[in-house]
């Protein structure tokens, strides 16, 4: 059988290589999305923080998406670590930068399904096969892709975009360093009694953040951080039990809460790939970058990977597999993607050492933030927009969390 063509090849069918194919589509690039079917029992939410929800409007998704996600008006961050030196609780506002959101949390399961309709609607460009990749050959102008019974195909650009186990950077000889915490997330939703207002509430406590994030109606999604064998005794607890659990930890903020099962649970773990390109071979997402679940910056910062790999192709049309172009992505990447992974580990470690000096930074750090008006802004431009901190967030990122 003889290999189709096509000009970018992304590898990996979740949020971000669906967002990534869709992108190099709508650009009127030759595209093909390999990925076996997604898993049907994900109930997670996803945060969408400015520049991503300015990224989904552009190329066609966010629309069908909105009716879904609710917008998160306010942030706040509490200590409940109980220690001797206890942080002030900060409360981020979006109207304090003039904004009218931070962004919009919506369910997994119903961002996949905006980006599936939005890629049926760019079938002249995109073709999607639900197939594994089993091999991957890197060659001078193209890659060669194996897709078993589905065929070989050849592209000037592979998008890794396959996870943490990713297969194309494998291929590629890309080496990546993985470490453990001794935590467990908890990941579920629920209801309760009373409206959260947009509100989301990030608890700091010892074994990790408990966050409660809105969603539509009188319902919040929870990421609940703990050491496993907690996390083991508290996922086994009756639906009935765990909501009295959760409405104590929330301090009765919200009122009654009703567990909604399936409730997960992910072991906590980091992953940093030794380079975000190779020959032939762009990393977005998880396949170049895994953290836990914290500050809402995992699929954020895969997505402003793809933007930034999108726009690079843009200036190099003719070969969006060049060198010159994967360098321009790898190089305009570093700055974010360090920053943020260093930024989450950092939060993450700092809450489970009992270090006095440790505790006095964080004590220090989020103090300033509260009291320190310039201080807050500046954070919370940088969290809707890398760089904004310092120049004001950009028109199209403003446009489009409050379009």
């Amino acid at each position: 059988m003889a290999s189709r063509r096509c000009e970018v090849a992304v590898v990996g069918g979740g949020l971000a290589g669906a967002a990534a194919a869709i992108a190099f589509a709508a650009e009127g690039f030759d595209t093909l999305l390999a990925a076996p079917a997604p898993p049907e029992t994900d109930r997670r939410s996803t945060a969408l923080i400015g520049r991503s929800v300015a990224f989904l409007s552009a190329i066609g998704v966010f629309e069908a998406a909105r009716p879904h996600a609710e917008a998160l008006r306010s942030m706040r961050l509490i200590d409940d670590t109980g220690r001797l030196l206890k942080a002030p609780t900060v409360e981020f506002r979006a109207s304090e930068i003039g904004v009218s959101a931070f962004g919009y949390n919506i369910l997994n399961t119903d961002l996949a399904a905006a980006l599936a309709g939005r890629a049926a609607a760019l079938s002249s460009h995109l073709t999607t096969v639900e197939a594994r990749v089993e091999e991957i050959r890197f060659e001078d102008d193209h890659a060669v892709l194996d897709l078993g019974e589905a065929g070989t195909w050849r592209a000037q650009l592979v998008v890794g975009a396959d996870g943490r186990r990713s297969i194309a950077r494998e291929k590629a000889g890309i080496a990546a360093r993985e470490w453990r915490y001794p935590q467990t997330a908890l990941v579920f939703n629920f209801e309760h009694a009373r409206a959260h207002d947009g509100v989301s509430n990030e608890f700091h406590t010892r074994s990790g953040p408990f966050t409660q994030v809105p969603l539509p109606g009188s319902r919040s999604s929870l990421v609940w951080v703990e050491a496993p064998d907690r996390a083991d005794l508290y996922a086994d607890l009756k639906p009935e039990r765990l909501g009295a659990v959760v409405e104590q930890k929330l301090h009765s903020i919200l009122g009654a809460v009703t567990v909604e099962e399936p409730i997960q649970r992910f072991p906590l773990s980091g992953l940093s790939a030794a380079a975000m390109s190779g020959p032939r071979l762009a990393l977005v997402g998880e396949a170049a970058h895994a953290f836990p679940p914290i500050g809402a910056q995992g699929l954020n910062l895969g997505l402003r990977d793809v933007e930034a790999l999108v726009s690079a192709v843009r200036n190099g049309r003719d070969d969006p597999g060049s060198a010159s172009v994967l360098r321009r992505y790898a190089q305009g990447r570093v700055g974010d993607v360090s920053s943020r992974s260093s930024g989450v580990d950092l939060l993450n470690r700092s809450l489970l050492a009992d270090f006095l000096p440790v505790q006095a930074a964080r004590s220090v750090g989020l103090g300033a933030l509260r009291n320190v008006g310039f201080l807050r802004h500046f954070a919370m431009r940088e969290g809707i927009s890398p760089g904004a901190g310092f120049t004001g967030i950009p028109r199209s990122v403003r446009e489009g969390i409050d379009g």
